[in-house]
């Protein structure tokens, strides 16, 4: 895919990856519209980066994603990438019962159901563009389980799921499909596991170098990009599964008991 002259929508763009994907594409002379549910960090965004674009959206409301697809599809009719992005990261203890029904599936809603939902609404627009592209923002826990955010895990192996097989069904269309498999990065996703025993923040990758790779594989077609770690675990995955997981449960071990 080209890096320049695109129009891209980058959902939950207000800080991590989304934020790093927007400032670099920005600059790379994009058209650049990024989402968020809280209109604050939006105006933030918007005073940091005064190129870019802003709607208040929120990807767990369907209604939202079709008010999201009229106003940009009317203000911006070329777009022709869309990047799924938005997502929450909770650390759970199965144990505590306490959590209500629809809490508990709050990660499917937003990082499993948000994508599916925007790429249903969205689809019909891309296929009408010469070169488009949908990159679905998934992670290392899709390969191997991270038993402390089990409903992410399960939400980010979902997708990943779904992203290979949306990518077999479009491979005659002019959508490519792309999977970034992010490792563990320093984002605001991952504060919340700074206290807990087994965490080493040593190995959180620095996300302008993740994008950075990111980016240039997606230039060159790499329909699924590993960066930093998340190539390790996908060996790993392969050849020691069970030592895989047994490392990655280490983190919360005294948390998850409960």
């Amino acid at each position: 895919m080209e890096l320049t002259n695109n129009t891209i929508l980058i959902t939950g763009g207000t800080s991590g990856f989304g934020l790093e994907f927007a400032t670099r594409l920005l600059a790379l002379g994009n058209t650049v519209i990024i989402t968020g549910r809280d209109q604050s960090k939006l105006d933030l965004t918007k005073t940091k980066l005064p190129g870019i674009h802003t709607f208040q959206s929120d990807v767990s409301d369907p209604a939202a994603i079709m008010a999201l697809f009229e106003k940009v599809t009317s203000m911006f009719p070329e777009l022709n990438i869309l990047i799924n992005n938005a997502g929450v990261m909770r650390k759970i203890s199965l144990h505590d019962t306490s959590l209500g029904l629809e809490n508990i599936t709050r990660e499917i809603e937003i990082n499993l159901m948000g994508p599916i939902r925007m790429v249903q609404q969205f689809l019909p627009h891309l296929k009408t563009k010469k070169s488009a592209a949908i990159m679905n923002v998934t992670s290392g826990i899709a390969i191997a389980p991270f038993p402390v955010s089990p409903i992410y895990g399960a939400a980010k192996s979902g997708l990943r799921s779904y992203t290979q097989s949306l990518r077999v069904q479009l491979k005659k269309s002019h959508v490519k499909v792309f999977e970034l498999i992010a490792p563990a990065a320093k984002t605001p996703l991952g504060d919340q596991f700074d206290d807990l025993e087994g965490f080493d923040e040593k190995m959180l990758m620095d996300p302008v170098k993740l994008i950075d790779v990111a980016l240039k594989e997606f230039e060159k077609d790499t329909f699924e990009i590993y960066p930093g770690m998340a190539k390790m675990m996908k060996l790993l995955a392969r050849i020691a599964p069970k030592f895989l997981l047994s490392q990655m449960s280490k983190t919360g071990a005294e948390f998850m008991a409960g």
